[in-house]
């Protein structure tokens, strides 16, 4: 049994990063302070399987990937219905992306994060066993974000069919601000993995989406060693319904995320990968010089 804490993407965390550091250097410096790390990129674009093996060859065999779905994939792109050709070419490429990360055995978890409006209806079920029906062979992790799927009525409905359809739970720590947001359900749905997220809980930010900006809005927060101390008891209650737990911190807008990590890791007593406190500087990454 395990718990693994990373962040949210590796670019935005500057104090993780000497002066110096160039751009394509930053996850090999991530690598040493974090086991794991999500990559959001895939979000906006299904990434090249060549930069998906690039990012392995430049880390060490310690660093795991959770790995979010392309948004087309998981609805988010409003409009007429995508035919059915170009969704299945869509998870074809998408699990082609994946295949690198997958056979080195450093794939968390392919992460399905669905919109607010993805409410809990039976033609909804049925995209989410048709969805873990084209992933099949990969691991794959489900955040609602629409409350009705954890409301009185649903939710022991809804984490028995996860169960039985093998989805991995990312369970989230958010803002209670109205339907959009889900609560907090410590309850894992898959013996091997468990998900959890921190997405802060900025409540009057949480649903200004129409705001210029408002991603920045939404993510601001910074957690107390209160807060982090509470999760720290929940997360070893997790940690006894599956193997491993797979932590991120999404609280990026203030640079609160690595902060946060970092004192979670201290206060659950886990070390960085080279075995060192959270909070100790990390060796010096040696970069090749350019000599032409």
């Amino acid at each position: 049994m395990s718990i693994h804490i990373g962040l949210a993407g590796w670019g935005d965390h500057d104090q993780l990063y000497t002066s110096v550091a160039k751009a394509g250097s930053k996850l090999r410096q991530y690598a040493k302070h974090f086991p794991l790390v999500e990559v959001d990129s895939t979000f906006y674009a299904i990434q090249s399987k060549e930069r998906f093996i690039k990012w392995l060859e430049d880390t060490p065999a310690t660093l795991h990937f959770v790995v979010k779905a392309y948004q087309g994939m998981t609805g988010h792109q409003r409009g007429p219905s995508v035919p059915a050709a170009e969704t299945n070419e869509m998870f074809a490429s998408f699990r082609t992306m994946l295949e690198p990360v997958m056979e080195t055995g450093r794939l968390s978890a392919a992460l399905f994060q669905y919109p607010p409006w993805f409410d809990c209806t039976q033609a909804n079920v049925r995209i989410l066993r048709e969805t873990k029906a084209r992933m099949s062979g990969f691991p794959c992790a489900l955040e609602f974000r629409h409350q009705s799927w954890f409301t009185e009525e649903y939710k022991e409905k809804t984490l028995s069919f996860m169960k039985r359809e093998q989805w991995i739970h990312s369970v989230c720590d958010e803002p209670q601000a109205g339907i959009g947001s889900i609560p907090e359900v410590l309850e894992a749905t898959d013996s091997e993995m468990t998900v959890v997220r921190f997405h802060g809980r900025n409540i009057s930010g949480w649903n200004q989406a129409s705001a210029p900006n408002w991603r920045e809005v939404r993510y601001l927060y910074r957690y107390s060693d209160e807060e982090l101390l509470d999760w720290a008891e929940k997360l070893r209650l997790l940690e006894q319904q599956s193997k491993q737990v797979n932590v991120i911190f999404n609280n990026n807008s203030g640079g609160d995320a690595a902060a946060n990590a970092k004192r979670l890791m201290e206060l659950l007593g886990l070390t960085r990968p080279d075995g060192s406190s959270p909070n100790e500087p990390p060796p010096p990454v040696v970069e090749q010089l350019d000599l032409f």
